[in-house]
C-alpha cells in the first residue's frame, strides 16, 4: 500500500518517531536534527552526486555518520572499463560537517590540507567545485560541474526502521542536466548538457547497525523526452512506501514493487559483472542491465565495515505506468548492491 504524503508539517514528533511513513513527490515534511531522541552515533547524513553520459562518469560524496566523515570523489572511464576512488575521512565528526535540514538550500563543504569539495545549491541550479592537491600517483584533480533541476518532482520517502526513533528520509532528484569538467594527469575530461545528467541522492537519518540495500538510479534520453528511475529496497519498513518511481517527460510516477536479480556461481556468490535483470511482480518495470565495471569499495574498520558494489552498465527496457510506456534504450548508469555495519 502506497501512502502519499500530502500535508506540510514536522518529520518527527516528541518521542523522536516518524510523524508519518511514506512517499511524496516534494519534501513536504521538515526534517529537524534537533528533534533526533535516538544515540548521535546512529545518526547518518549526506549528500551523493552522480554525474554521467554514455561514455564517462563522475561522483562526488560528503557526508557525516558522526563517528567518522567523508569526502569521496570517483572517475569512471565505461570506454576502457576502469575507475578511481579516493577520499579523506575524519574521525568524530558529530555532525560538524553541518548539513542543510532540507535539500532545497544551503551549501556543503569538506576540507582538510589535500581536498576540498564545495557543493552550492541556489535556485534549482548546483553547482560543485573540487580541488585535491594529490588524488591518485600524487597528482592533482580538479573539477567544476553545473547541474540545473528540469522538473519540480523527486522521489521522497519517509520510512521508519523496525526499532523506536530509527527512521530514513531521503530525496532523490534526477534527470539535471549537466556541464563542466575534471581534469587529471593533463586530462580534461568535458560533459555536455546535450548528453549528460546528474542525480542527487540526498540522505538524512538514524539508522540501525547493520543494513543491506540495493539501489538504482538513471538519467538520459528516450527519443527527444528526458527519462529517469530511481529503484531500490532492501532496509527499512517499507509498509507504506516503496522508494521506486520513474521520472518521464517533466512527471514523476510512483512504482510499487522490484526485484534486481543478480547472477551467482555455484556457490551462491554474486557475480556482478554478469547480466542482471531488474523487474517487478506486475511486469511493469522490465530491464535488463549489462554490467561495464564493478566499483568495489571495501572499508573494514572492524567494527564499522561497508562492502559497496556500485556496478556501472547499460540499461535496456521498458517501464509503464499509468498509460505511459517509457522505452530505455543503451542508457549507461548505475545498479547497487552495499552492505554496511555503521
Amino acid at each position: 500500500m502506497q501512502k502519499e504524503l500530502k500535508e506540510r508539517g514536522s518529520l518527527l514528533n516528541e518521542k523522536g518517531d516518524l510523524c508519518e511513513a511514506g512517499f511524496s513527490f516534494r519534501m513536504v515534511k521538515e526534517y529537524d536534527r534537533t528533534k533526533i531522541k535516538a544515540g548521535k552515533s546512529r545518526i547518518k547524513e549526506w549528500d551523493y552526486y552522480y554525474i554521467g553520459n554514455n561514455l564517462h562518469g563522475v561522483a562526488f560524496t560528503i557526508d557525516d555518520n558522526y563517528l567518522y566523515g567523508l569526502g569521496s570523489v570517483s572517475i569512471l572511464d565505461f570506454v576502457n572499463k576502469k575507475y578511481i576512488t579516493k577520499s579523506s575521512m575524519k574521525f568524530l565528526t558529530k555532525g560538524r560537517v553541518g548539513f542543510p535540514s532540507n535539500s532545497s538550500e544551503g551549501d556543503i563543504t569538506w576540507k582538510d590540507k589535500n581536498y576540498y569539495l564545495h557543493f552550492v545549491n541556489k535556485d534549482k541550479k548546483r553547482t560543485i567545485d573540487v580541488k585535491i592537491n594529490k588524488y591518485e600517483d600524487n597528482e592533482p584533480f580538479e573539477a567544476h560541474f553545473d547541474l540545473e533541476e528540469t522538473m519540480d518532482d523527486s522521489m521522497v520517502i519517509a520510512t521508519p526502521f523496525n526499532k523506536k526513533k530509527h527512521f530514513y528520509y531521503n530525496e532523490k532528484k534526477n534527470c539535471m542536466k549537466a556541464s563542466g569538467y575534471y581534469q587529471f594527469k593533463g586530462k580534461k575530461v568535458e560533459f555536455s548538457p546535450d548528453d549528460s545528467f546528474g542525480i542527487l541522492d540526498w540522505g538524512r537519518g538514524v539508522w540501525t547497525y547493520k543494513n543491506t540495500w540495493y539501489w538504482s538510479g538513471m538519467s538520459g534520453k528516450s527519443g527527444d523526452k528526458l527519462i529517469g528511475f530511481n529503484l531500490g529496497y532492501g532496509f527499512g519498513d517499507t509498509t507504506n512506501a516503496s522508494e521506486n518511481m520513474l521520472f518521464y517527460d517533466g512527471k514523476a510516477y510512483k512504482l510499487n514493487d522490484v526485484e534486481f536479480i543478480i547472477p551467482k556461481d555455484s556457490k551462491g556468490k554474486y557475480e556482478y559483472l554478469k547480466p542482471w535483470k531488474i523487474k517487478s511482480k506486475s511486469g511493469d518495470i522490465d530491464l535488463d542491465f549489462t554490467p561495464i565495471l564493478d566499483r568495489c569499495d571495501e572499508t573494514n574498520l572492524y567494527i564499522l565495515k561497508s562492502f559497496q558494489h556500485q556496478v556501472f552498465g547499460t540499461f535496456n527496457g521498458v517501464i509503464k505506468v499509468d498509460g505511459v510506456e517509457a522505452k530505455i534504450e543503451n542508457i549507461v548508469s548505475f545498479a547497487e548492491r552495499v552492505t554496511n555495519y555503521w
